[in-house]
């Protein structure tokens, strides 16, 4: 205590408080991992911690809650980070896998929601960023890393069996729904019966058509549904009035009939694939053949685009042609052939679709009896010239397994396909994955499964089986 020159005392002065650091860089440094214990580049976690501690507010959970970066949150920009590093936990925790009912496994609430905004801020970042831009392949011979991407499973999960038909006793060779219809089923099998049910509530067998003597290869509805055009092992192909249940035209081949469609735009005329190795261009009121073209082995399977202008047709050697067709006269003129094939096992499916988001052009899907899958870009300028862009070689089958597109899906991200196995199940394929490209599949049949079709809305799948069962799959609803 000293004294002053009045008498009194006076208090040594405090200490002044030190102040709290508040420069980012020097808190970003004093939060990074240390650089020998760390597994993870130091660049990223020092530029998060600078992103995070710029003007920080007094709460950080609520910093973290605030912060938004190119649309996206905190949350979404960490697993980022973590995808780039290399995935770990954070990425294999995201795959489901099917369960044995034949609907996806859930997975926990807190990877799907990590998983969605993970998704989309991925692809944000990659758009923005030129060193983060991959190029994408699709080609399934390419030994490339698999890219780290969100599968919208619940686009095809389904909640179970919507309803079955089991009054067949002959294998179903063949289902198709109505055109834009998502109700109206039919379905062919080996033993010449034609079948036609509704699927709405409840099921319902409409009419049974008999008259085919064989198998039943192929059928096609008109655009109004109103009629059935089948083709059959009898060599002979028949018009059916589906409201009547009668058959009103029956046109006589001289060999098997293996595969037939309406024209899109010209609904009265009849396109017809045999095994004496022709496509007949037929005139659907008269029963006369307008136009035939002759190929190098049976045609088996064929589609037509949209506008009734090519005609895509595979044959018994597994390559695939291009036709060109007048609408009006049905005359016929073959501009391509594919060789892709080299097994040169018969295609048991062409499917053409307008246009695909992985190959920004019009697309065919083609299915071949020993396994193979084939996905081509179709050249619209150059008369349909196909290049082919990926394959998928599945087990080797012992029936005709057919295969068909999953529009919805693939609208969203990747090409994905479905089709029948042999083992009894149906598969979904994703053919934009070179690895593991198997996304789910349903368990029900009790015998292999050959044919499957999609309804309109695509809210309900059919598949058919050897032993005559056709099972109707109700997708799950989603937002």
């Amino acid at each position: 205590m000293e004294a002053t020159a009045g008498g009194s005392t006076s208090a040594p002065a405090c200490p002044p408080t030190p102040s709290r650091p508040t420069d980012p860089d020097f808190l970003s440094c004093m939060l990074q991992p240390p650089t020998t214990s760390s597994s993870r580049p130091d660049a990223d976690y020092a530029a998060l911690r600078r992103l995070l501690l710029r003007r920080k507010p007094p709460s950080a959970l609520q910093h973290r809650m605030e912060w938004m970066c190119n649309g996206k949150g905190y949350v979404a920009y960490r697993n980022f980070l973590l995808r780039r590093v290399g995935g770990g936990a954070a990425s294999s925790s995201t795959h489901s896998t099917p369960s044995n009912s034949g609907r996806w496994a859930p997975p926990p609430a807190h990877a799907a929601l990590s998983e969605a905004d993970s998704s989309s801020s991925s692809r944000d970042w990659r758009s923005n960023s030129g060193p983060l831009i991959r190029n994408i392949s699709i080609s399934s011979k390419q030994n490339v890393p698999e890219r780290p991407v969100r599968f919208a499973e619940p686009a095809y999960s389904f909640v179970g069996m919507h309803c079955i038909f089991d009054d067949c006793k002959a294998s179903v060779t063949i289902l198709k729904f109505g055109r834009a219809s998502s109700d109206l089923l039919a379905y062919g099998a080996s033993d010449g019966s034609l079948t036609v049910c509704q699927v709405s509530d409840p099921p319902s067998v409409l009419q049974k058509l008999i008259g085919h003597s064989k198998d039943i290869t192929d059928f096609d509805f008109s655009s109004n549904n109103q009629y059935i055009a089948s083709c059959s092992m009898d060599k002979t192909m028949r018009v059916w009035e589906i409201s009547k249940g009668t058959c009103i035209r029956v046109v006589y081949g001289v060999s098997s009939q293996l595969c037939i469609c309406f024209h899109p735009v010209n609904n009265n005329l009849l396109l017809a694939g045999n095994a004496n190795r022709e496509i007949n261009a037929i005139n659907f009121s008269t029963g006369r053949i307008a136009s035939k073209l002759t190929f190098d082995d049976a045609v088996t399977a064929l589609d037509i685009d949209h506008a009734g202008q090519l005609i895509f047709a595979g044959d018994a050697q597994g390559c695939i042609y291009t036709v060109t067709v007048n609408s009006h006269t049905g005359s016929l003129s073959r501009t391509h052939k594919n060789k892709s094939n080299k097994s040169k096992s018969p295609v048991t499916t062409i499917q053409y679709r307008t246009f695909s988001l992985v190959a920004r052009c019009p697309v065919l899907l083609s299915c071949v009896q020993n396994g193979n899958l084939f996905f081509f870009s179709i050249a619209t300028d150059s008369k349909g010239y196909l290049t082919l862009i990926c394959s998928l070689k599945l087990a080797s089958p012992v029936q005709s397994i057919r295969a068909s597109f999953c529009p919805l899906l693939s609208l969203e991200k990747g090409e994905f396909i479905v089709t029948g196995s042999d083992d009894a199940n149906v598969y979904f394929y994703d053919l934009a994955r070179p690895n593991n490209s198997c996304v789910n599949k349903l368990q029900g049949h009790g015998s292999p499964v050959i044919g499957v079709a999609w309804n309109h809305g695509e809210n309900l799948l059919a598949s058919s089986d050897s032993d005559g069962t056709v099972i109707v799959w109700k997708r799950s609803k989603t937002t």
